[in-house]
């Protein structure tokens, strides 16, 4: 993400939230958006891909909060891309983001109060140095995005899965400095920052990577053999992915630290793994609950009796059927369901559906028309008539 982008994009805006939403509900409003926008419910819809691009990257800043301390901040002092005065200032200010950040090409000393310390404030924030700087900075690794497919009781349960993930990595041959002889130089196009100064009128100017070293800050005078004097190389390695208990079916999982390494001791990128999760033939869910269909017979629910329910994994439990149990009730097994955040566990809702036999014996026959002959009286439609009546 450009400079530009970083403080002129309104990631509240995207995510649908306030300035001051918490944590929760920022990851409420993103989840609730990634499920309707997500590629795979979306299939073709170019619109919905970019929206779900735009989606994560508002996540990917307010639910850090660490990123989100920096955007805010950041918001805050430049607005949506123009220098805010202080109270009080009066007329206009001339002069150049590059000096701000760390480009130091304008020399000077400080202006309007603000001194040379100014530049390695932000210096984290932009992965710039302090202004002046002449030495290249760590870089951080690249987020790498991976799917994983899970079935259904492992979803429920959590589960351990071999990951195979193909990222780019520092080259090994030349310990990913880009020169074979392992002794680039400092790009003297951004003096090492990776940084160059972009006018875009109004007085000052924005960052973007330098063309030169491509953003490294470092220059190959003899470009290594295998990496072309990239200092990265692509590299695959299998990983063995911890997948929590309770994940839902599409839900994304960041794992800090478990991307692609960093260059120049700059920390790793993190991992994010999208899960879907297979179907179950028996048992649904229902956030944090599980939910299945019980068939009982016409006697079990009229007179009422006790009914054996399988469990997720478990052994089977008794429910005790009230008498005059009608079709399609809903009873609750406590306890039974899917793993929450907490490592409480939700319910098994079990519905009751009655089960009418195809075929009859001689004596079920003959005591079901001994059945209907003993209630002719009774019409259980009537008070359905009655209020097609009255309405």
């Amino acid at each position: 993400m450009s400079t530009k982008d970083f403080i002129e994009k309104d990631f509240y805006k995207v995510l649908g939230v306030p300035k001051d939403a918490t944590e929760a509900e920022i990851k409420k409003a993103y989840r609730k958006l990634a499920r309707e926008y997500h590629p795979d419910a979306n299939k073709g819809n170019v619109k919905a891909e970019e929206r779900f691009k735009e989606i994560s990257e508002a996540n990917d800043v307010l639910g850090d909060p660490k990123k989100r301390k920096e955007y805010d901040e950041a918001r805050a002092l430049f607005g949506n891309g123009g220098f805010r005065p202080g109270p009080g200032a009066g007329g206009s200010f001339n002069f150049d983001l590059g000096d701000l950040f760390g480009g130091g090409a304008q020399g000077g000393g400080a202006q309007g109060g603000f001194g040379g310390g100014i530049g390695d404030v932000f210096g984290g924030l932009f992965n710039r140095g302090g202004a002046g700087t002449t030495r290249t900075q760590p870089r951080r690794g690249q987020d790498i995005d991976t799917e994983v497919t899970l079935t259904f009781t492992e979803a429920i349960e959590g589960a351990t899965v071999p990951l195979r993930m193909s990222s780019q990595s520092p080259c090994k041959a030349c310990s990913g400095t880009g020169d074979k002889n392992g002794t680039p130089r400092v790009c003297p196009t951004c003096v090492g920052t990776g940084q160059v100064a972009r006018g875009s009128g109004g007085g000052f100017s924005l960052t973007d990577p330098c063309p030169d070293c491509k953003g490294r800050g470092l220059i190959a005078e003899h470009p290594c053999l295998d990496c072309k004097g990239s200092g990265r190389a692509k590299s695959s390695r299998t990983m063995q992915v911890r997948i929590p208990a309770g994940v839902t079916d599409n839900q994304r999982i960041r794992l800090r630290g478990k991307g692609a390494p960093g260059e120049r001791g700059g920390p790793s990128g993190d991992l994010y793994v999208v899960v879907h999760v297979g179907a179950h033939p028996v048992f649904g869910r229902k956030d944090d609950n599980l939910t299945v269909t019980v068939p009982v017979t016409f006697t079990e629910a009229a007179l009422g009796g006790e009914v054996k329910v399988p469990t997720l994994g478990g052994p089977s439990l008794t429910l005790k059927l009230p008498p005059g149990t009608p079709n399609g009730r809903t009873m609750r097994a406590r306890g039974k369901g899917a793993v929450r955040k907490d490592g409480t566990r939700g319910d098994l809702l079990v519905t009751v559906e009655v089960s009418v036999p195809k075929d009859l014996s001689g004596k079920a026959r003959d005591a079901l028309e001994a059945y209907r002959e003993a209630t002719a009286g009774e019409d259980p439609r009537a008070e359905l008539f009655e209020a097609a009546k009255g309405a």
